[in-house]
């Protein structure tokens, strides 16, 4: 076994996706049932995405999932993948993630983004105030959570006392920053932050990832620089069966990248769709990163990229149209990775007649 493979962690990040003829409340219990088989295979840790209006992914909400996912496991980190910031109010962000931290010492995660995880009406459609569009002031806005967070704000600023107020006090949640481009990574670095690169979106960032390190050590700050790198990832019993599940995927990417949302399609509608856009000459734009196959196959390009981005873990992405295929994904995954699996907790028999 390589060093790479017996020291690396494997996390997931989950989007709810929505599979054509199915419901977004199906999506939303098939990620319940996919955390409990994460936590049971001896996964790290569990992310829960925001995306807003769209027919594609049930998760607008992770603070509102890792509650019930956090319930429902026992061993596994549970957090946001991310909170998009933009949208909300620093202080309270930092209460909901206080709260989860109180309820669930040692296990949440708040991971922080910039992007608004949707289009720019959604977008505008969130706002609290549609006076006027909202300032791009992240940077404040990520100082003053964190200022909460750590109780570190000026004595003399306006919202100092409130720091002390947060409910789950001792227990805070530990902060990442998520990014897709050099600017993410000097704010990580700067602030000391934990960098999560989301390589499903930009699949150049090895060189980003490398500047973060450069530039944490620059500040030196006593701990350490911690990376993971955001994947997809399907893994099959073969490298045909995992590119046929895949079709799926690449469907709803190639029409949202001209506009178009739809729900997950079946594989087989999307190799029609597929195969007729490439004849067409549509098909030929860039594409981005899939790491596709069979175990061994997925574990030696898995590897190569977290070697590629000097990460410690990586936070595998997985759609598939059947939730079946995405679970055999994750479950190949940590077989092959040989994962720290945990038993089942027996199911009495008053549980068994009531699931």
């Amino acid at each position: 076994m390589s060093s790479v493979t017996s020291s690396l962690r494997l996390s997931v990040l989950d989007q709810s996706p929505v599979s054509q003829g199915s419901t977004s409340a199906q999506a939303l219990a098939n990620t319940l049932d996919l955390a409990r088989l994460a936590d049971r295979l001896g996964y790290h840790r569990y992310w829960l995405a925001e995306h807003h209006g769209g027919p594609m992914l049930a998760g607008p909400s992770p603070e509102a999932l890792i509650g019930p996912i956090a319930s429902a496991t026992e061993h596994i980190r549970v957090g946001s993948g991310g909170v998009m910031l933009p949208h909300y109010s620093p202080l309270k962000v930092a209460e909901t993630f206080s709260v989860l931290s109180a309820l669930f010492p040692g296990r949440i995660d708040l991971g922080i983004g910039r992007a608004a995880g949707t289009d720019p009406l959604t977008t505008f459609a969130l706002q609290r105030d549609r006076r006027q569009a909202a300032p791009d002031d992240f940077p404040q806005q990520l100082a003053e959570l964190l200022g909460y967070l750590d109780d570190t704000l000026p004595a003399d600023h306006p919202f100092a006392r409130l720091a002390q107020t947060l409910p789950g006090r001792p227990q805070r949640p530990q902060p990442w920053l998520l990014g897709s481009s050099p600017q993410s990574a000097l704010w990580a670095a700067e602030l000391g932050l934990p960098y999560a690169f989301a390589d499903f979106i930009n699949p150049n960032g090895a060189e980003i990832a490398a500047l973060y390190r450069e530039r944490f050590a620059a500040h030196e700050h006593a701990h350490v620089p911690q990376t993971a790198v955001g994947v997809w990832v399907i893994c099959a019993d073969s490298d045909e069966e995992a590119r046929r599940l895949a079709a799926s995927g690449r469907m709803t990417f190639t029409l949202l990248r001209r506009g178009e949302l739809i729900a997950v399609p079946p594989p087989e509608e999307a190799l029609r769709f597929l195969a007729a856009d490439e004849r067409s000459g549509a098909g030929r734009q860039a594409r981005r990163r899939a790491i596709v196959g069979a175990p061994q196959t997925v574990r030696a390009e898995l590897e190569q990229v977290v070697a590629d981005y000097g990460a410690q873990e990586a936070i595998v992405v997985c759609i598939t149209y059947e939730h079946e295929a995405r679970r055999r994904s994750y479950e190949l995954l940590a077989d092959v990775f040989e994962l720290d699996a945990r038993p089942a907790e027996p199911i009495s028999t008053e549980e068994a007649l009531t699931t």
